[in-house]
């Protein structure tokens, strides 16, 4: 998915264009990143770009970015204190998920692997949004688990195409389901009741999200509310529909247009 065709866009394009270009700049990195570890190559050649990656971050924070994409980051990290340990924690997300790949993981390493992938990006966003304090810390881990358990709730099909499968083996086994093979676990018919459990975790963080939200400046937090809307309603559709689409049905999302509106509606007002 581009930048221009995501919620992120249309979330983060009501920023003043200082913060709106450290954003994209950010967003490229985990890009380039997540492509390593959604490409064919072999676990070795993923390994050592991840790794040319991780040098990366270090000659950014060392003052010398080499990269066209930490060129751009670079004035962001005095301006608005980000910190390596969250650049680097992206980094390890991905190298968990390219290099497994990931099936059926107990919940501790599901909630890690979100922590890597979503909630450190997120750290990095709420930095910029203008909140690095306690509130914002607290918008990014929790919203940011939100939206990473929605797409994994969203995306079974697809990942299971790749060989994942990110629903966490404890909710698995509740539902009387056994193994971990990507295929034979999304055809069984019980696997929605794995997906309506992870779902009120989902719907959880949701709540902490907005509960910190509220203590934090709503100007400054527009484009979290934005995305916190869009994937809410994403959430909402998939339970209404309880994953009747599984295993290989089509499934309704939250169009372009609607994510227009919600864009319009909570980054004006």
């Amino acid at each position: 998915m581009t930048a221009a065709g995501s919620s992120f866009y249309w979330a983060m394009r009501f920023l003043p264009p200082e913060k709106r270009d450290a954003i994209f700049a950010v967003y490229a990195f985990a890009r380039e990143v997540d492509d390593i570890a959604d490409g064919d190559d072999p676990d070795d050649v993923k390994r050592a770009g991840l790794e040319s990656w991780r040098a990366e971050i270090e000659a950014l924070y060392q003052g010398v970015p080499q990269h066209p994409i930490t060129r751009v980051i670079a004035p962001a990290i005095s301006t608005y204190h980000l910190e390596k340990k969250d650049f680097i924690a992206l980094i390890d997300g991905m190298e968990m998920d390219g290099i497994g790949p990931i099936r059926a993981p107990v919940m501790d390493e599901l909630i890690l692997y979100c922590d890597r992938v979503a909630c450190a990006v997120g750290r990095l966003c709420v930095c910029i949004f203008g909140e690095p304090g306690p509130a914002g810390q607290a918008v990014a881990d929790h919203l940011g688990l939100a939206l990473q358990l929605t797409n994994i709730l969203r995306d079974i099909e697809e990942d299971a195409a790749m060989g994942r499968l990110y629903l966490p083996r404890e909710l698995l086994a509740q539902a009387g389901i056994e193994g971990d093979e990507p295929g034979t676990v999304i055809a069984d018919p019980r696997l929605r009741e794995t997906c309506r459990a992870l779902a009120v975790r989902a719907e959880e963080e949701f709540r902490l999200a907005d509960t910190a939200i509220a203590r934090c400046s709503r100007k400054a937090m527009r484009p979290a509310i934005i995305m916190m809307m869009v994937y809410r309603k994403t959430l909402d559709r998939l339970l209404e529909e309880d994953w009747s689409y599984l295993p290989n049905s089509p499934r309704n999302g939250v169009s372009k247009l609607e994510k227009l509106w919600i864009a319009v509606r909570y980054g004006l007002f």
